[in-house]
């Protein structure tokens, strides 16, 4: 078995799958190696007991918080990394977010790149992921060019929630979402659409491939029609090897079906996910590089970001009887308010709440003192859900590392009070519009055992700039130490916005791939 490659990808992610996939029509010999295997087609992909309550997709392991407790990181290894779990709103970060811009919390650092710099494969990557969207309706979104596919429309109940708030002055706009869906004129599903509009949209694996994720829009079109790319499931890379010199990557360890095995290429590209890019790296210590390869700088691991997170129930008394309710943002609190001159953040729509995730929820045992006898089915049908996100900041001391031979993270809120802020903006807005609601956080929404801030929308753990002192990559995502080893998931942010990061992931992968097409 020839086991060297011209490229091995490590990591079958969005940064990953849209970099290999780009790359494959070179006919040059791509190796993908991702640690999980394809997530289950089955009937538990709908069960929010399962997915939320059980945690039934979740990766089984256990890390250390720096308070010194243990928990399970949401963290997802299967085809598609945790994009098969993901909400698939897909965001351009805003032109001012490329930009210093100074928070309540302290300052969020200017990219050494302008939003110019990714504009082309924006374009690129909303069309390879079928962006729903309807441009112009956000005033922050710096796209010109049309979204590929017309928006996903509002339920009745929705469409109140625009129009309402229009008329206080605001600026809804439909969420751009990645989803394989063909509407008929009054919004459902065709008879032919992958996508059925259900309920099990946000946050669950879908059973019919309806959602743009990396596995499906990348590897499974890739692998088809390109004889050059080759999958290895189930196969974990240990650490990577470098010649005496420590410029250049000379193999791959890895672990399959419990043996090991070893693979070369003449170009490697880590895509494993924040975290675990840089606990990679980390592994791979060497008389060059005692710190963890590429980590001169000692920055390998810090900087870790994830937003400042809520997901929030606001319970109504009119009923809500809408099944796919993901469809609507606001942006008008992004960069600040009529009261308080630093950004608050996004506010979003998610999935519709079910009755086993309320059930599940650990908080809620005060709301049961004020309605003991609502049953959680009815519980559901008078709630929205919303998304809100505030930018977190890079701080060195949050990062992901090894002591002792377990996995730390150690993360301490860098952004709190714009959080608190635009919770309390939702509050008012609601009551603003006449539909005065009890705001609920729900900790169970992508994992159990942990709040969503644990390691959703992960960023920022190998920073990437023009000083090798600061940073870990260059501006074309390779490790400063190392000549052919480049990073293309969300490792490099040396900010995050407070918008989704996918589609910068994506666009960054795109773009990065059109850089190594000359190297191949």
């Amino acid at each position: 078995m020839d086991t060297h490659y011209d490229l091995i990808v490590i990591g079958s992610g969005p940064g990953g799958a849209s970099l290999a996939q780009a790359l494959a029509p070179t006919g040059k010999r791509i190796l993908i190696l991702e640690r999980g295997d394809y997530l289950p087609r089955e009937e538990a992909n709908w069960s929010a007991k399962a997915v939320f309550v059980d945690g039934r997709y979740q990766a089984d392991e256990t890390w250390v918080a720096r308070d010194g407790r243990e928990f399970q990181p949401q963290l997802h290894y299967y085809v598609g990394g945790n994009s098969k779990v993901y909400g698939a709103a897909l965001f351009r970060l805003r032109e001012r977010d490329f930009e210093e811009v100074a928070h309540t919390g302290g300052t969020s650092p200017a990219w050494p790149l302008s939003y110019t710099d990714f504009a082309p494969w924006y374009d690129a990557a909303e069309t390879l992921f079928h962006v729903h969207g309807c441009r112009g309706e956000d005033p922050l979104d710096p796209g010109t060019a049309p979204y590929p596919y017309v928006p996903v429309r509002h339920e009745p109940k929705v469409q109140e929630l625009p129009d309402r708030l229009a008329g206080i002055g605001l600026h809804p706009f439909h969420l751009p979402l990645g989803i394989r869906l063909d509407q008929k004129e009054d919004g459902f599903a065709t008879p032919t659409s992958t996508c059925m509009r259900c309920s099990f949209f946000d946050g669950f694996p879908c059973l019919l491939n309806g959602k743009a994720d990396a596995q499906v829009m990348c590897i499974d079109p890739m692998l088809a029609a390109h004889d050059n790319v080759t999958l290895l499931t189930g196969a974990y890379a240990e650490r990577l090897e470098t010649d005496a010199s420590g410029r250049r990557v000379t193999g791959v360890q890895v672990t399959r079906g419990g043996q090991a095995e070893r693979y070369t290429a003449d170009t490697v590209v880590v895509a494993c996910g924040a975290l675990s890019s840089a606990l990679l790296l980390l592994r791979s210590v060497s008389d060059a590089h005692p710190a963890g390869l590429a980590n001169g700088s000692g920055l390998v691991g810090r900087n870790y970001m994830r937003h400042e997170m809520a997901i929030v129930m606001a319970v109504m008394k009119e009923t809500n009887d809408t099944v796919f309710q993901k469809t609507l943002a606001l942006s008008d609190f992004y960069f600040g308010a009529d009261d308080w001159n630093y950004p608050l953040g996004l506010i979003q729509m998610c999935a519709t709440s079910h009755a086993e995730q309320i059930k599940g929820e650990a908080p809620f045992g005060s709301l049961m003192q004020h309605l003991p006898d609502m049953p959680f089915e009815e519980l559901a049908r008078h709630s929205m859900d919303f998304w809100l996100q505030a930018e977190d900041l890079p701080d060195p001391n949050n990062r992901v590392y090894y002591r002792d031979g377990r996995v730390h993270l150690d993360v301490t809120p860098t952004n709190a009070e714009a959080l608190d802020r635009l919770k309390a903006r939702l509050k008012k807005m609601l009551s603003d519009i006449g539909w005065p609601a009890m705001l609920l956080d729900r900790s169970l929404y992508l994992g159990k055992d942990i709040p969503l801030a644990g390691t959703a929308h992960q960023a920022g753990t190998c920073r990437f700039g023009t000083d090798p002192a600061t940073s870990v990559l260059d501006l074309d995502c390779r490790a400063h130490e190392v000549d052919n080893l480049y990073i293309t998931d969300a490792s490099f942010f040396p900010s995050i916005g407070a918008v989704n990061p996918t589609l910068t992931i994506i666009a960054n992968a795109l773009r990065v791939a059109d850089i190594l097409k000359a190297r191949l």
